[in-house]
Protein backbone atom coordinates (compact mmCIF):
# COMPACT_ATOMS: atom_id res chain seq x y z
CA UNK A 1 0.00 0.00 0.00
CA UNK A 2 1.61 3.32 -1.09
CA UNK A 3 1.93 5.93 1.63
CA UNK A 4 -0.31 9.05 1.00
CA UNK A 5 0.71 12.67 1.88
CA UNK A 6 -1.74 15.21 3.78
CA UNK A 7 -2.49 18.21 1.97
CA UNK A 8 -3.24 22.08 3.88
CA UNK A 9 -6.88 21.42 3.91
CA UNK A 10 -6.68 17.75 5.43
CA UNK A 11 -4.44 19.24 8.02
CA UNK A 12 -7.15 21.76 8.68
CA UNK A 13 -9.69 19.38 9.02
CA UNK A 14 -7.66 17.60 11.44
CA UNK A 15 -6.83 20.31 13.54
CA UNK A 16 -10.62 21.06 13.86
CA UNK A 17 -10.82 17.83 15.06
CA UNK A 18 -8.12 18.64 17.88
CA UNK A 19 -10.25 21.84 18.92
CA UNK A 20 -13.19 19.69 19.44
CA UNK A 21 -11.32 17.20 22.07
CA UNK A 22 -12.75 19.20 25.35
CA UNK A 23 -16.01 18.95 23.83
CA UNK A 24 -16.11 14.95 23.08
CA UNK A 25 -14.73 14.37 26.46
CA UNK A 26 -17.67 16.49 28.28
CA UNK A 27 -19.96 14.92 26.20
CA UNK A 28 -18.47 11.12 27.00
CA UNK A 29 -18.75 12.64 30.44
CA UNK A 30 -22.85 13.19 30.24
CA UNK A 31 -23.50 10.14 28.44
CA UNK A 32 -21.83 7.91 30.51
CA UNK A 33 -24.05 8.69 33.31
CA UNK A 34 -27.12 7.64 31.48
CA UNK A 35 -27.77 4.02 32.15
CA UNK A 36 -28.14 2.09 29.00
CA UNK A 37 -27.85 -1.49 29.57
CA UNK A 38 -29.13 -3.59 27.44
CA UNK A 39 -32.71 -4.47 28.93
CA UNK A 40 -33.38 -0.99 30.79
CA UNK A 41 -35.82 0.09 27.89
CA UNK A 42 -36.22 4.16 29.33
CA UNK A 43 -32.36 4.43 29.39
CA UNK A 44 -31.57 3.19 26.30
CA UNK A 45 -34.64 5.58 24.82
CA UNK A 46 -32.64 8.62 26.73
CA UNK A 47 -29.80 7.95 25.50
CA UNK A 48 -30.95 7.66 21.54
CA UNK A 49 -32.78 10.83 21.86
CA UNK A 50 -29.24 12.61 22.99
CA UNK A 51 -27.95 10.55 20.22
CA UNK A 52 -30.43 11.52 17.71
CA UNK A 53 -29.64 15.26 18.65
CA UNK A 54 -25.81 15.26 18.75
CA UNK A 55 -26.20 13.01 15.64
CA UNK A 56 -28.35 16.14 13.92
CA UNK A 57 -24.95 18.10 13.43
CA UNK A 58 -24.17 16.16 10.12
CA UNK A 59 -27.73 17.37 8.71
CA UNK A 60 -28.64 13.71 7.45
CA UNK A 61 -32.10 12.29 8.14
CA UNK A 62 -32.40 11.19 11.46
CA UNK A 63 -34.76 8.58 12.00
CA UNK A 64 -35.90 5.88 14.73
CA UNK A 65 -35.80 2.23 13.56
CA UNK A 66 -38.54 -0.24 14.86
CA UNK A 67 -36.57 -3.98 15.17
CA UNK A 68 -38.56 -7.17 15.09
CA UNK A 69 -38.41 -8.74 18.18
CA UNK A 70 -36.36 -12.27 19.05
CA UNK A 71 -37.75 -15.28 20.97
CA UNK A 72 -36.18 -16.78 24.04
CA UNK A 73 -36.57 -19.72 26.47
CA UNK A 74 -37.38 -18.62 29.32
CA UNK A 75 -36.55 -20.03 33.14
CA UNK A 76 -40.01 -21.75 33.20
CA UNK A 77 -39.12 -23.62 29.59
CA UNK A 78 -42.19 -21.35 28.11
CA UNK A 79 -40.54 -19.73 24.36
CA UNK A 80 -41.47 -15.80 24.87
CA UNK A 81 -40.44 -12.97 22.21
CA UNK A 82 -38.42 -10.63 23.71
CA UNK A 83 -38.60 -7.01 22.37
CA UNK A 84 -36.40 -4.19 21.54
CA UNK A 85 -36.29 0.02 21.85
CA UNK A 86 -35.55 0.93 18.33
CA UNK A 87 -32.07 1.91 16.83
CA UNK A 88 -30.92 5.20 15.57
CA UNK A 89 -30.63 5.70 11.72
CA UNK A 90 -28.47 8.72 10.23
CA UNK A 91 -28.71 8.66 6.20
CA UNK A 92 -26.69 11.40 4.24
CA UNK A 93 -26.69 11.83 0.19
CA UNK A 94 -27.38 8.07 -0.58
CA UNK A 95 -27.23 9.05 -4.33
CA UNK A 96 -23.49 9.54 -3.93
CA UNK A 97 -20.89 7.34 -6.02
CA UNK A 98 -19.19 5.89 -2.86
CA UNK A 99 -21.77 4.18 0.07
CA UNK A 100 -20.32 3.46 3.46
CA UNK A 101 -22.43 1.85 6.63
CA UNK A 102 -21.24 2.82 9.65
CA UNK A 103 -22.29 1.32 12.60
CA UNK A 104 -22.10 1.37 16.52
CA UNK A 105 -24.11 0.86 19.88
CA UNK A 106 -25.82 2.44 22.68
CA UNK A 107 -26.43 -0.32 24.81
CA UNK A 108 -24.04 -1.46 27.74
CA UNK A 109 -23.59 -4.36 29.81
CA UNK A 110 -24.34 -2.43 32.78
CA UNK A 111 -28.11 -2.64 34.39
CA UNK A 112 -30.25 -0.84 35.57
CA UNK A 113 -29.80 -1.56 39.03
CA UNK A 114 -25.84 -1.74 38.47
CA UNK A 115 -22.99 -0.80 40.95
CA UNK A 116 -21.10 1.03 38.27
CA UNK A 117 -23.69 4.26 37.18
CA UNK A 118 -20.65 7.14 37.25
CA UNK A 119 -17.62 8.39 35.53
CA UNK A 120 -14.21 9.62 37.18
CA UNK A 121 -10.68 10.19 36.13
CA UNK A 122 -7.66 7.87 37.22
CA UNK A 123 -5.10 9.64 35.68
CA UNK A 124 -4.54 12.78 33.08
CA UNK A 125 -5.62 10.21 30.27
CA UNK A 126 -7.60 7.64 31.87
CA UNK A 127 -10.91 7.82 32.23
CA UNK A 128 -13.19 4.77 34.42
CA UNK A 129 -16.73 4.95 33.61
CA UNK A 130 -19.79 2.43 32.16
CA UNK A 131 -19.28 3.02 28.25
CA UNK A 132 -16.34 5.44 28.03
CA UNK A 133 -14.88 2.98 25.67
CA UNK A 134 -17.50 0.37 24.74
CA UNK A 135 -19.18 2.11 23.27
CA UNK A 136 -20.24 5.71 23.77
CA UNK A 137 -16.65 6.87 23.55
CA UNK A 138 -16.80 4.86 20.12
CA UNK A 139 -19.84 7.41 18.62
CA UNK A 140 -18.20 10.19 19.61
CA UNK A 141 -15.31 9.06 17.34
CA UNK A 142 -17.84 8.53 14.66
CA UNK A 143 -19.80 11.55 14.77
CA UNK A 144 -16.55 13.60 14.76
CA UNK A 145 -15.07 11.54 11.86
CA UNK A 146 -18.03 12.18 9.70
CA UNK A 147 -18.17 16.12 11.00
CA UNK A 148 -14.83 16.28 10.08
CA UNK A 149 -15.67 14.72 6.20
CA UNK A 150 -18.61 16.82 6.04
CA UNK A 151 -16.21 20.05 6.46
CA UNK A 152 -13.76 18.98 3.34
CA UNK A 153 -14.45 19.71 -0.37
CA UNK A 154 -14.60 16.03 -1.27
CA UNK A 155 -17.64 15.13 1.08
CA UNK A 156 -20.14 15.17 -1.69
CA UNK A 157 -18.53 11.62 -3.14
CA UNK A 158 -19.80 9.88 -0.25
CA UNK A 159 -23.21 8.91 1.59
CA UNK A 160 -22.95 7.06 4.25
CA UNK A 161 -25.95 5.39 6.48
CA UNK A 162 -25.02 4.92 10.46
CA UNK A 163 -26.97 2.57 12.65
CA UNK A 164 -26.62 2.80 16.07
CA UNK A 165 -28.93 0.01 17.85
CA UNK A 166 -29.53 -0.97 21.37
CA UNK A 167 -28.88 -4.98 21.30
CA UNK A 168 -24.99 -5.49 20.59
CA UNK A 169 -24.15 -6.86 23.98
CA UNK A 170 -27.04 -9.26 23.78
CA UNK A 171 -26.19 -10.62 20.05
CA UNK A 172 -27.73 -7.71 17.64
CA UNK A 173 -30.66 -10.41 16.96
CA UNK A 174 -33.49 -7.12 16.78
CA UNK A 175 -30.58 -4.93 14.78
CA UNK A 176 -28.96 -8.26 12.64
CA UNK A 177 -31.55 -7.94 9.98
CA UNK A 178 -31.32 -4.07 9.50
CA UNK A 179 -27.29 -4.64 9.70
CA UNK A 180 -27.13 -7.35 6.69
CA UNK A 181 -29.88 -4.78 5.02
CA UNK A 182 -27.43 -1.63 4.81
CA UNK A 183 -24.53 -3.66 4.61
CA UNK A 184 -25.80 -5.37 1.44
CA UNK A 185 -25.69 -1.94 0.09
CA UNK A 186 -22.78 -0.43 1.13
CA UNK A 187 -19.25 -0.74 -0.48
CA UNK A 188 -17.03 -0.98 2.73
CA UNK A 189 -18.29 -0.64 6.52
CA UNK A 190 -16.89 1.05 10.00
CA UNK A 191 -17.27 0.01 13.26
CA UNK A 192 -16.97 1.52 16.12
CA UNK A 193 -15.76 -0.98 18.70
CA UNK A 194 -12.98 0.27 20.96
CA UNK A 195 -9.88 -0.91 20.19
CA UNK A 196 -7.29 -2.65 22.80
CA UNK A 197 -5.17 -0.06 25.04
CA UNK A 198 -2.41 0.05 22.56
CA UNK A 199 -4.47 1.02 19.75
CA UNK A 200 -4.27 -2.74 18.13
CA UNK A 201 -7.44 -3.55 16.54
CA UNK A 202 -9.00 -6.91 16.19
CA UNK A 203 -8.55 -8.61 12.96
CA UNK A 204 -10.26 -11.55 11.64
CA UNK A 205 -13.46 -12.86 13.98
CA UNK A 206 -14.65 -16.47 14.97
CA UNK A 207 -18.56 -16.69 14.32
CA UNK A 208 -20.60 -17.23 17.28
CA UNK A 209 -23.83 -18.94 18.48
CA UNK A 210 -25.99 -19.03 21.11
CA UNK A 211 -28.17 -21.94 21.96
CA UNK A 212 -30.69 -23.41 24.44
CA UNK A 213 -31.37 -27.22 24.74
CA UNK A 214 -34.84 -27.61 25.96
CA UNK A 215 -35.52 -31.07 27.77
CA UNK A 216 -39.18 -31.85 29.01
CA UNK A 217 -39.75 -35.00 31.34
CA UNK A 218 -42.25 -36.11 33.37
CA UNK A 219 -43.05 -34.77 37.29
CA UNK A 220 -43.33 -37.54 40.09
CA UNK A 221 -42.71 -37.67 43.88
CA UNK A 222 -38.92 -38.56 44.13
CA UNK A 223 -40.15 -41.00 47.36
CA UNK A 224 -43.57 -42.45 46.22
CA UNK A 225 -43.19 -42.69 42.61
CA UNK A 226 -39.76 -42.00 41.60
CA UNK A 227 -40.00 -44.64 39.36
CA UNK A 228 -42.35 -43.20 37.37
CA UNK A 229 -40.77 -39.67 36.93
CA UNK A 230 -38.39 -38.87 34.01
CA UNK A 231 -35.57 -36.26 35.15
CA UNK A 232 -35.19 -33.62 32.73
CA UNK A 233 -31.97 -31.99 34.60
CA UNK A 234 -30.68 -35.29 34.12
CA UNK A 235 -31.02 -35.40 30.48
CA UNK A 236 -30.05 -31.64 30.03
CA UNK A 237 -26.54 -32.42 32.51
CA UNK A 238 -26.05 -35.49 29.76
CA UNK A 239 -26.70 -33.73 26.45
CA UNK A 240 -24.29 -30.75 28.29
CA UNK A 241 -21.41 -33.53 29.29
CA UNK A 242 -21.54 -34.57 25.94
CA UNK A 243 -21.48 -31.60 23.98
CA UNK A 244 -18.37 -30.48 26.43
CA UNK A 245 -16.90 -33.90 24.97
CA UNK A 246 -16.63 -32.13 21.94
CA UNK A 247 -14.26 -29.38 22.51
CA UNK A 248 -11.10 -30.28 20.82
CA UNK A 249 -12.46 -32.82 18.06
CA UNK A 250 -12.30 -30.10 15.52
CA UNK A 251 -9.46 -27.25 15.47
CA UNK A 252 -10.71 -23.81 16.37
CA UNK A 253 -14.08 -25.34 17.44
CA UNK A 254 -15.02 -24.13 21.13
CA UNK A 255 -18.62 -25.30 22.83
CA UNK A 256 -18.70 -23.63 26.09
CA UNK A 257 -21.88 -24.87 28.27
CA UNK A 258 -22.72 -21.96 30.04
CA UNK A 259 -25.56 -22.98 32.42
CA UNK A 260 -28.29 -25.31 33.48
CA UNK A 261 -32.07 -24.20 34.02
CA UNK A 262 -34.88 -26.08 35.89
CA UNK A 263 -36.03 -27.79 38.44
CA UNK A 264 -37.43 -27.06 41.82
CA UNK A 265 -38.48 -28.57 45.40
CA UNK A 266 -35.72 -31.40 46.44
CA UNK A 267 -38.54 -34.25 46.28
CA UNK A 268 -40.35 -33.74 43.46
CA UNK A 269 -38.64 -35.21 39.54
CA UNK A 270 -37.77 -32.23 37.86
CA UNK A 271 -40.11 -32.38 34.43
CA UNK A 272 -37.81 -29.00 32.95
CA UNK A 273 -33.93 -28.86 31.96
CA UNK A 274 -32.79 -26.52 30.27
CA UNK A 275 -29.07 -26.50 28.87
CA UNK A 276 -27.77 -23.00 27.71
CA UNK A 277 -24.53 -22.45 26.09
CA UNK A 278 -22.48 -20.85 23.23
CA UNK A 279 -20.24 -21.73 20.45
CA UNK A 280 -17.45 -20.57 18.82
CA UNK A 281 -16.44 -21.42 14.91
CA UNK A 282 -13.33 -19.86 12.70
CA UNK A 283 -15.03 -20.85 9.49
CA UNK A 284 -18.28 -21.94 7.70
CA UNK A 285 -16.82 -25.27 7.27
CA UNK A 286 -17.04 -25.31 11.41
CA UNK A 287 -20.51 -24.17 11.51
CA UNK A 288 -22.06 -26.86 9.67
CA UNK A 289 -19.78 -29.69 11.18
CA UNK A 290 -20.86 -28.01 14.68
CA UNK A 291 -24.65 -28.50 13.34
CA UNK A 292 -24.36 -31.26 12.28
CA UNK A 293 -22.74 -32.47 16.34
CA UNK A 294 -25.12 -30.95 17.98
CA UNK A 295 -28.09 -32.06 16.24
CA UNK A 296 -27.07 -35.99 16.99
CA UNK A 297 -27.12 -35.17 20.55
CA UNK A 298 -30.63 -33.17 20.18
CA UNK A 299 -31.94 -36.51 18.50
CA UNK A 300 -30.12 -38.68 21.67
CA UNK A 301 -31.72 -36.50 24.20
CA UNK A 302 -35.09 -36.32 22.86
CA UNK A 303 -34.59 -40.80 22.34
CA UNK A 304 -34.77 -41.00 25.79
CA UNK A 305 -37.65 -42.81 27.37
CA UNK A 306 -40.25 -40.44 28.52
CA UNK A 307 -38.34 -36.94 27.10
CA UNK A 308 -39.00 -34.34 24.77
CA UNK A 309 -35.93 -32.73 23.71
CA UNK A 310 -35.95 -29.50 20.89
CA UNK A 311 -33.00 -26.70 20.40
CA UNK A 312 -33.21 -22.90 19.98
CA UNK A 313 -31.10 -20.18 18.58
CA UNK A 314 -28.76 -20.14 16.27
CA UNK A 315 -25.32 -18.88 14.39
CA UNK A 316 -26.02 -15.16 14.73
CA UNK A 317 -22.45 -13.55 14.26
CA UNK A 318 -20.99 -15.85 11.16
CA UNK A 319 -17.37 -15.74 11.29
CA UNK A 320 -15.32 -12.70 9.91
CA UNK A 321 -12.09 -13.91 8.36
CA UNK A 322 -9.32 -11.99 7.08
CA UNK A 323 -10.07 -12.35 3.20
CA UNK A 324 -8.22 -10.13 0.65
CA UNK A 325 -11.22 -7.66 0.94
CA UNK A 326 -11.10 -7.24 4.74
CA UNK A 327 -7.13 -7.19 4.26
CA UNK A 328 -7.45 -4.29 2.08
CA UNK A 329 -9.59 -2.48 4.56
CA UNK A 330 -6.89 -3.22 6.90
CA UNK A 331 -4.30 -1.86 5.06
CA UNK A 332 -5.72 0.93 4.24
CA UNK A 333 -6.21 1.54 7.93
CA UNK A 334 -2.27 1.33 8.44
CA UNK A 335 -2.11 3.76 5.97
CA UNK A 336 -4.34 6.21 7.04
CA UNK A 337 -2.99 5.73 10.75
CA UNK A 338 0.98 6.57 9.64
CA UNK A 339 -0.16 9.51 7.84
CA UNK A 340 -0.79 11.28 10.85
CA UNK A 341 1.51 9.07 13.33
CA UNK A 342 0.22 6.16 14.13
CA UNK A 343 1.93 2.83 13.71
CA UNK A 344 -2.16 0.04 13.58
CA UNK A 345 -1.83 -3.54 14.27
CA UNK A 346 -4.32 -6.07 14.25
CA UNK A 347 -4.62 -9.51 15.99
CA UNK A 348 -7.35 -12.19 15.10
CA UNK A 349 -9.95 -12.60 18.07
CA UNK A 350 -12.25 -15.40 19.38
CA UNK A 351 -14.61 -11.99 19.90
CA UNK A 352 -17.62 -11.21 18.07
CA UNK A 353 -19.77 -7.86 17.00
CA UNK A 354 -21.41 -5.96 13.97
CA UNK A 355 -18.12 -6.61 12.02
CA UNK A 356 -19.68 -9.94 11.81
CA UNK A 357 -22.95 -9.07 10.33
CA UNK A 358 -21.91 -7.09 7.84
CA UNK A 359 -19.21 -9.05 6.65
CA UNK A 360 -22.28 -11.66 6.53
CA UNK A 361 -23.66 -9.35 3.74
CA UNK A 362 -20.61 -9.02 2.14
CA UNK A 363 -19.27 -5.74 3.30
CA UNK A 364 -15.64 -5.48 3.91
CA UNK A 365 -14.96 -3.61 7.38
CA UNK A 366 -12.86 -2.81 9.97
CA UNK A 367 -14.87 -2.61 13.08
CA UNK A 368 -12.48 -1.51 15.79
CA UNK A 369 -12.51 1.89 15.02
CA UNK A 370 -13.05 3.72 18.66
CA UNK A 371 -10.56 4.84 21.61
CA UNK A 372 -8.18 3.20 22.65
CA UNK A 373 -9.95 1.25 25.93
CA UNK A 374 -9.17 -1.51 28.42
CA UNK A 375 -11.37 -3.81 31.25
CA UNK A 376 -14.88 -2.94 29.28
CA UNK A 377 -17.42 -5.10 30.65
CA UNK A 378 -16.59 -4.35 34.33
CA UNK A 379 -16.68 -1.72 36.69
CA UNK A 380 -12.77 -0.66 35.59
CA UNK A 381 -13.63 -0.18 32.29
CA UNK A 382 -11.27 2.72 30.77
CA UNK A 383 -10.93 4.92 27.70
CA UNK A 384 -7.95 6.50 26.75
CA UNK A 385 -8.43 10.55 26.44
CA UNK A 386 -6.08 10.91 23.98
CA UNK A 387 -7.90 8.41 21.67
CA UNK A 388 -10.64 10.81 21.42
CA UNK A 389 -9.39 13.11 19.05
CA UNK A 390 -6.43 10.34 17.84
CA UNK A 391 -9.06 7.95 16.63
CA UNK A 392 -11.71 10.23 14.90
CA UNK A 393 -8.41 11.47 13.08
CA UNK A 394 -7.74 8.63 11.89
CA UNK A 395 -11.13 7.70 10.33
CA UNK A 396 -11.24 11.44 9.09
CA UNK A 397 -8.67 10.26 6.98
CA UNK A 398 -10.12 7.26 6.03
CA UNK A 399 -12.70 8.80 4.82
CA UNK A 400 -11.66 11.87 3.04
CA UNK A 401 -9.12 9.06 1.02
CA UNK A 402 -11.98 7.08 0.45
CA UNK A 403 -13.80 10.35 -0.82
CA UNK A 404 -10.64 11.25 -2.92
CA UNK A 405 -10.56 8.10 -4.84
CA UNK A 406 -7.09 7.24 -2.73
CA UNK A 407 -8.88 4.32 -0.98
CA UNK A 408 -11.22 2.78 -3.78
CA UNK A 409 -14.37 1.40 -1.65
CA UNK A 410 -15.82 0.31 -5.01
CA UNK A 411 -12.71 -1.91 -5.62
CA UNK A 412 -12.88 -3.88 -1.79
CA UNK A 413 -16.52 -4.59 -2.29
CA UNK A 414 -15.72 -5.97 -5.76
CA UNK A 415 -12.91 -7.93 -4.61
CA UNK A 416 -15.80 -9.01 -1.89
CA UNK A 417 -17.95 -9.94 -4.24
CA UNK A 418 -15.29 -12.03 -6.14
CA UNK A 419 -14.82 -14.72 -3.02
Amino acid sequence: MTDISLDKDERAILDWIESRGDHMIDTVKAWSKINSGSRNADGLETMRTALSEAFSELEGDVSAVELEPSTTVELDGEIREVPYTPSMKVSKRPEAPVRIVLTGHHDTVFPKDSGFQDWRLVDDDTINGPGVADMKGGLLVMLHGLLALERSPWAKQIGYDILVSPDEEIGSLGSGPVLMELGSKAHVGMTYEPALADGSLAGARKGSGNFSLRCLGRAAHAGREHHLGRNAIVAAADFARSLDLLNGQRPDVTFNVSRIDGGGAPNVVPDLGICRFNVRVKTEEDAIWAKSEMEKLVRAADARDGITADLHGGFTRPPKPMSPANQRMFDWTRTAGQAIGLDIKWADTGGVCEGNNLWASGCPNVDTLGVRGADIHSDREIAKLSSFVERAQLSAVMLMQFARGRFNAQDARALSEAG
